[in-house]
């Protein structure tokens, strides 16, 4: 298992554009094959910058959820609304203590 972080900086007025396609994906996006989990946060000291973190089984689950007709929508929707270029990490997860 792995986790895909990304990092997206909004302009102010667009936040809640974007609460809102996530609002209504986020079921989708989750339900992909291989997705585990799906997590959005939101900055304390800034709140137009958000990270979502998705945990993946395989690297290809990740990447046929980046070649769907959901991502490339969502991407296209939610990429017109930012004031910065995003940040993306894949991570192995080598620790939780629960």
């Amino acid at each position: 298992m792995f986790v895909r972080i990304v990092k997206m900086g909004f302009h102010e007025e667009n936040v809640t554009v974007f609460l809102e396609i996530f609002e209504s994906k986020k079921e989708k996006i989750r339900s992909n094959n291989g997705c585990q989990l799906l997590e959005l946060y939101r900055d304390k000291k800034d709140p137009s910058i958000f990270f979502t973190y998705s945990y993946w089984e395989t690297e290809q689950d990740l990447e046929n959820y980046r070649n769907s007709e959901l991502f490339k929508v969502v991407w296209a929707k939610t990429k017109a609304l930012f004031n910065t270029k995003p940040e993306a990490w894949s991570v192995d997860k080598t620790m939780s203590l629960p």
